[in-house]
C-alpha cells in the first residue's frame, strides 16, 4: 500500500485488524493463519500525524484468489511437496538517545543454507525521504546486526530492516526476512504552551462556575503515554489576593472561583500556570504559560450629580437657548453604555418649557428653555432633574437596588420689554352666512405684559391678506367687509385666517390670529324638483321630492302644505320621509288638469311657493295621455296620444276590411265584361288559376244579366258616388236629425233610374255613418266584462276575445247579420275584378 500517497508525514501506523500488519513501507503481512471465506474480507489502516494532528485511513478489501482445476482426464494421485519452516524473529527494540556503548547489537538472523548475509533497511519517521546511511549494519558471516549510533525517536519512530541469506555463489535459497526494530520512546522532550499569552474575558459579577477560558499544551514524546499525559495548574496570580479563579489539571479549563468580580477594584487578573507531564508527577517534565484575564464591565454602579443644587439666569421670551449644564461622577468604564447618562426634568415642567439632553462628548446634560417663559407669570421656576444610565442595571449577587441620583435647578426669569399680547393669539369667530356688510361678529384685543391693561395699542390687519373683515384700530372690534357667500369663490372653503397686529407706544409688535369661519345660513329657498305629472284612473299618489341648496339644520326635514282652500278640500299632502310627501285625491274628484299651490317649510322656517301641475287622466298608464285633456262622454275624460293612435288605426283596419267585403259581394251584379279602365293596374286575370272553394253566403248575390240589376259608378264632376242596386234588401239612407247615423229600408219593387237615383249617396255621407260606430267599438274593446281597462288597449280585429260586447268586427250596424252587408252591392271600378273571384261560378 501507498502509504506517503495518502498522508506523507505519518508517524502513528496501525490496523484496525490484528490479523494484518502494516510496515512503514506499505507492506501488509498477516499475523496469524487466515481462512477467507466467500465475502470480502476488510479492515482499515490507520495513518497519523501527531504534531500536525493530521489522521486518515485506508480501506483494503482482500478477495479471495480463484482457484483453477487443471482438466485431466485422469485423476491423478496427489502430490505432497515438503517446504522447510521459515524463522521469524519477534521486533527488537532500541532505546532512544541510547548511551552505547556503540556499535551496540541489536539481532542476529540465521541460515541453514546461505552463509552470506546482507541487508537492506528503511526508515519512518517525519520528512525522512531516503534511509540513514551508516545506521545500521550487519555481519557478513555471522548474520548480527549493529547501531552505529544513538536514533531520536522523534526523528525515526521505526525501522524495517530486510535480510538476504546467499552462498557464496551469490544464489538466495531462502525468501528475504523482514526485521522491525522499534525505537522506544525516551522522556527527552518537555511539554509546551500552544500560546505565548492566553487572553480571556468574564463580566464582572459572574457567578462561581463560570467558564473563563481553556488552555493547551502538547509534547512532543510518544502518545498515549505517560510522557504525554499532562497536568495543569496555577502557579500564581496578580494581585495576589483571594484567588479567584481555578484550572482543572486534566482539561486546562480557567472557570470563575470568587464569587464577586467588580471591575471597579480589579479590571483584570494575569495567571502564571504550569503543565508538567508524567500525569504531574514530581519528576516530570514542566513549562510555564501566562494567561490574562480582562474583567468586562456591566452597568452595577448608578451615576450620581458632583453638584445636588444649581442656580441659572433667563431672559423671558427666549426660545431655544442653553442656561445649564450639569454632570455626574459613573463608576462604570467611561464612553460605555452603562456609564452613558441619560438626563429627565422629573418635576416642575408641566408647560414643556424646558428640555435636558446629553452631550455624548463630556457626559454632561444641557438644559435650554423650549418656550418662552413670561417674567409677569413666574419670575422663578424650580427643576428637579434625575440621572439614568443608557444600559439597565445589573447588580452583583446580593446586592441592594440602586437609587436614582436627583439634583434641583433654580431658573430666575429676567423681565424684558415686550409688546402687546393678544389674549387668546388665535380667535375663532363664526359668522352666518349673508349678514349684512359692516355687522360686528366681535373684538380682538390685546395688552401690554407689564401694565396688564389694553391702553395706547392700536390694531392693523397686514395688506395681502382674505379682506373679509376690518378691526377698529382703537378698541379692536372686528366688522365683516362682504356679504360672506359659502358658494362664491374662495369663501368655498369656508373660513380664512387673518393676521393681527398690535401696536403699543413704544413701537413694539405683538401678533394674533383672527380665524373667521362662515356659519352655514337659512339662504335658498327649498323647491319641489318635479312640478308637472300625469296621475291615471288608479290614482296612484304622487311622491312630491323637494331640495334645498342649504346645509343642515337650515335644510330637511320639510314641512308641505296646499295653500288655496278649494284644492285643499280636493287633494291631501302625506309625509313620507324627511324631503318627500305623498300628493293624493281625497275622493273620486273629476278628470282634468290641476293647479296646485304647494309651500314647503324647511327646517329653518324659510317657505318656498311652488305649484304642481297635475293631470288627472282616464288612462292605464301616463304614457296614453299627452299632457292635454281629453273629455269623453259623461265625464271629464281626456285620451292619451297613443290612445288616439291607436283609435285612428283600428278604424283605418275597419274600413279596409268593410271595403273588401262590398267589394266581394258588389260583384254579383256586375256584368262579367269590365272595362279596361276599371281594372287597369289593379288586378291581373289570369287564366292559370284554379277555381277557389265553394262560398255559399247569402251576402254574396250571383251575377245577372239584366240591365236592372246591374251596378254601376258614376262620376259626376270632383265626387263620386256609389250606386248601389239590389232587388232586395236595405239601402243607405242618411237621416238628419241629431247628428247620428241610421239605417234605412227601401221597399221592394220600382227599379231603374228611379232606383239608381234613390240609391246614390256619396263617400262623405258613407263616412259619417261609420265614424262614429267604429268610435263605440273601440271604446268598448278597451274594456272587460266588469267595465274596467284591460291591459291591452286595443285587440287584434280578427279576434276580439270571448264575450265581447262589440261583437264581430265584421258588424257595420246594429241591425241583424244577415242584412248587415246589403249596402256593399256596389263596388268601384278597382274592386269588380277582385268581386269576380269571389263569385260562384
Amino acid at each position: 500500500v501507498d502509504l506517503k500517497e495518502c498522508l506523507q508525514s505519518a508517524e502513528f501506523i496501525s490496523s484496525s485488524d490484528g490479523n494484518f500488519k502494516v510496515l512503514e513501507d506499505g507492506s501488509v503481512y498477516t499475523t496469524s493463519a487466515l481462512s477467507l471465506s466467500a465475502e470480502k474480507k476488510t479492515f482499515t489502516i490507520l495513518l497519523k500525524d501527531i504534531q500536525e494532528k493530521v489522521q486518515k485511513k485506508i480501506y483494503v478489501s482482500l478477495v479471495e484468489e480463484e482457484k483453477k482445476t487443471p482438466k485431466t482426464r485422469h485423476a491423478r494421485d496427489t502430490i505432497l511437496k515438503r517446504t522447510k519452516r521459515r524463522w521469524g524473529p519477534i521486533p527488537s527494540v532500541m532505546i532512544e538517545n541510547s548511551l552505547g556503548p556503540f556499535p551496540l547489537q541489536i539481532q542476529q538472523v540465521q541460515s541453514d543454507t546461505a552463509q552470506n548475509y546482507t541487508i537492506f533497511y528503511s526508515a519512518s519517521g517525519p520528512g525522512i525521504d531516503q534511509d540513514p546511511k551508516g545506521l545500521f549494519y550487519i555481519e557478513r558471516e555471522t548474520g548480527n546486526i549493529f547501531a552505529t549510533r544513538a536514533v531520536d525517536r522523534e526523528q525515526y519512530p521505526s525501522f524495517q530492516i530486510i535480510c538476504f541469506a546467499t552462498t557464496p555463489d551469490g544464489y538466495s535459497p531462502e525468501v528475504p526476512l523482514v526485521h522491525t526494530i522499534r525505537i522506544e520512546d525516551d522522556n527527552d522532550n518537555p511539554p509546551y504552551f500552544t500560546q505565548d499569552l492566553f487572553e480571556f474575558c468574564v463580566p464582572e459579577n459572574s457567578r462561581p462556575g463560570v467558564v473563563v477560558g481553556k488552555v493547551t499544551a502538547e509534547d512532543r514524546d510518544e502518545p498515549y503515554t505517560l510522557h504525554t499525559t499532562l497536568k495543569y495548574r496555577i502557579v500564581s496570580q496578580n494581585p495576589p489576593i483571594t484567588p479567584a479563579f481555578s484550572l482543572h489539571g486534566d482539561s486546562g479549563v480557567i472557570s470563575v472561583l470568587l464569587p464577586q468580580l467588580d471591575r471597579e477594584l480589579v479590571p483584570s487578573y494575569t495567571l502564571l500556570v504550569e503543565v508538567r507531564d508524567m500525569a504531574g508527577q514530581p519528576f516530570g517534565l514542566c513549562t510555564t504559560g501566562t494567561v490574562v484575564i480582562k474583567i468586562e464591565d456591566t452597568n452595577d454602579n448608578a451615576p450620581s450629580f458632583k453638584q445636588i443644587q444649581y442656580e441659572t439666569r433667563v431672559e423671558e421670551n427666549r426660545v431655544n437657548v442653553e442656561i445649564l449644564r450639569v454632570s455626574v461622577v459613573d463608576l462604570d468604564e467611561p464612553g460605555s453604555p452603562g456609564s452613558g447618562a441619560v438626563y429627565e426634568i422629573i418635576r416642575g415642567n408641566d408647560d414643556q418649557a424646558f428640555e435636558i439632553t446629553t452631550d455624548k462628548n463630556t457626559n454632561e446634560g444641557i438644559l435650554c428653555v423650549a418656550k418662552g417663559l413670561d417674567y409677569e407669570t413666574a419670575k422663578q421656576r424650580v427643576l428637579v432633574i434625575g440621572v439614568n444610565n443608557e444600559a439597565p442595571y445589573m447588580l452583583a449577587p446580593h446586592s441592594q437596588q440602586l437609587s436614582q441620583s436627583t439634583c434641583s435647578v433654580t431658573v430666575h426669569v429676567l423681565d424684558v420689554d415686550e409688546g402687546p399680547v393678544f389674549k387668546p393669539c388665535l380667535l375663532r369667530l363664526d359668522v352666518k352666512e349673508c349678514e349684512d356688510v359692516g355687522t360686528a361678529i366681535g373684538r380682538f384685543v390685546a395688552e401690554d405684559p407689564e401694565t396688564g391693561n389694553s391702553e395706547g395699542i392700536r390694531y392693523r390687519i397686514p395688506p395681502g391678506q382674505c379682506n373679509w373683515i376690518n378691526i377698529d384700530d382703537k378698541s379692536g372690534e372686528v366688522r365683516t367687509v362682504r356679504v360672506l357667500d359659502r358658494d362664491i369663490g374662495e369663501m368655498r372653503r369656508g373660513q380664512c385666517n387673518v393676521t393681527v397686529l398690535a401696536i403699543d407706544r413704544n413701537g413694539k409688535t405683538g401678533t394674533g390670529t383672527i380665524q373667521v369661519c362662515i356659519v352655514p345660513g337659512n339662504k335658498n329657498f327649498p323647491r319641489i324638483t318635479q312640478t308637472d305629472y300625469i296621475m291615471c284612473r288608479d290614482r296612484k299618489p304622487i311622491c312630491l321630492t323637494a331640495q334645498d341648496g342649504d346645509e343642515a339644520p337650515y335644510s330637511a326635514p320639510f314641512v308641505y302644505r296646499i295653500t288655496d282652500r278649494n284644492l285643499a278640500s280636493m287633494w291631501k299632502l302625506t309625509p313620507h320621509d324627511d324631503n318627500s310627501w305623498y300628493l293624493s285625491p281625497k275622493g273620486d274628484i273629476p278628470y282634468g288638469i290641476y293647479e296646485i299651490p304647494v309651500s314647503v317649510i324647511d327646517n329653518g322656517g324659510k317657505i318656498g311657493e311652488n305649484t304642481v301641475r297635475v293631470n288627472l287622466c282616464d288612462c292605464l298608464t301616463p304614457t296614453e295621455c299627452d299632457g292635454r285633456a281629453r273629455q269623453l262622454s259623461g265625464g271629464n275624460v281626456t285620451l292619451g296620444l297613443w290612445a288616439i293612435l291607436a283609435m285612428i288605426l283600428g278604424s283605418l283596419l275597419l274600413l279596409l276590411i268593410l271595403i273588401t267585403i262590398c267589394g266581394c259581394c258588389g260583384a254579383g251584379v256586375m256584368h262579367r265584361q269590365v272595362t279596361d279602365d276599371c281594372a287597369n293596374h289593379n288586378l291581373i286575370i289570369s287564366n292559370t288559376e284554379a277555381p277557389g272553394e265553394e262560398v255559399m253566403d247569402h251576402n254574396i248575390i250571383p251575377l245577372q244579366n239584366t240591365c236592372d240589376q246591374g251596378g254601376y259608378g258614376v262620376k259626376t264632376g270632383e265626387q263620386q258616388t256609389f250606386e248601389m242596386v239590389k232587388g232586395r234588401g236595405h239601402t243607405l239612407e242618411s237621416v238628419k236629425g241629431g247628428g247620428h247615423q241610421t239605417l234605412g229600408s227601401v221597399k221592394e219593387g220600382g227599379g231603374g233610374q228611379a232606383m239608381m237615383d234613390t240609391c246614390r249617396y256619396s263617400y262623405s255621407e258613407w263616412h259619417n255613418f261609420t265614424h262614429p260606430r267604429l268610435g263605440e267599438k273601440v271604446h268598448l274593446c278597451r274594456q272587460d266584462e266588469e267595465q274596467k281597462h284591460s291591459e291591452d288597449y286595443l285587440l287584434s280585429y280578427n279576434y276580439e276575445g270571448k264575450g265581447s260586447l262589440a261583437g264581430s268586427v265584421g258588424c257595420c250596424s246594429d241591425q241583424h247579420e244577415e242584412e248587415a252587408l246589403d249596402f256593399l252591392d256596389q263596388l268601384e271600378p278597382k274592386f269588380r275584378t277582385l268581386a269576380e273571384t269571389c263569385i260562384k261560378r
